[in-house]
């Protein structure tokens, strides 16, 4: 099954996730198909927090992907705040 997940990448007490379209057997930082977009839980100041090409997820859930749980919730949050960005 294809999942739409975070992988982890930052330093250590800086974490920093890509939100990426992956097979589920896949380990967590382990090989992708496509990277749609980051999140940055500590974003300070003029930093985005989160990032998510829009078109390329809903491409993704309509060919039969599943989200994970805060991949569902950033993604309603990226739709309410209208940001689409080319990741």
């Amino acid at each position: 099954m294809v999942k739409i997940r975070l992988t982890r990448g930052g330093a250590k007490k800086r974490p920093f996730y890509h939100i990426i379209v992956t097979d589920s057997r896949s380990a967590r930082d382990g090989r992708n198909i496509e990277r749609v977009g980051f999140y940055n839980p500590v974003a300070r100041g003029n930093e985005k927090r989160v990032e998510l090409n829009i078109d390329r997820v809903n491409h993704w859930v309509s060919n039969g992907a599943q989200m994970t749980e805060k991949v569902a919730v950033l993604f309603k949050e990226a739709n309410k705040a209208g940001t689409e960005a080319v990741a």
